[in-house]
């Protein structure tokens, strides 16, 4: 093998693991309704799939190239994901589900700064819960959930993302 058979599977592992990671941030970026970054991005790893996808379509009897785009897959979405969780976009809804009294949950989180929301439910085993419901930025998520886990570790809880909210007459679509 010469030296352009070995670096044929280089480039299109790199440009598979660019490309994938580019559209599983544009595909964040389309739930989150940011409509202008997915275009860019999509643009983008449009132009990257046609350069990965046209080097092994011209070299099908070279093995290492088909298994350099398979395996650039791969890793471009754990990447993508990676990246992902790193930018934080938008806001997430927990919801604390509690069927003791809530009122020292609700005291403690508003001094760490979470406003909260309280619903009176029941339960199949429990008679009365509280539901509190929270919108948090994603980038505060893990400091919440640190708190539930370490202060309330026998709470259930739920997390949803949120693709806009609305609180006083001003509207947030993410950061």
């Amino acid at each position: 093998m010469d030296g352009l058979e070995l670096a044929i599977p280089l480039v299109i592992l790199v440009a598979r693991i660019v490309e994938t990671t580019a559209e599983t941030i544009r595909t964040v970026y389309i739930a989150r309704g940011h409509k202008y970054y997915a275009a860019a991005i999509g643009v983008f790893k449009v132009a990257i799939w046609l350069l990965s996808t046209g080097l092994v379509l011209t070299n099908l009897t070279n093995i290492p190239a088909i298994i350099a785009y398979i395996a650039g897959y791969g890793i471009g979405t754990v990447l993508g994901m990676e990246i992902e969780d790193r930018i934080s976009l938008g806001n997430v809804v927990v919801r604390i589900i509690s069927p003791k009294d809530p009122g020292p949950l609700m005291e403690h989180l508003c001094r760490s700064g979470y406003g909260m929301t309280r619903l009176v439910g029941s339960g199949r085993y429990t008679p009365e819960v509280s539901v509190l419901l929270t919108v948090v930025p994603r980038r505060e998520l893990p400091r919440l959930i640190g708190v539930l886990q370490r202060d309330y570790p026998d709470l259930l809880y739920t997390v949803e993302d949120v693709r806009m909210v609305h609180e006083h007459d001003r509207l947030f679509w993410g950061e």
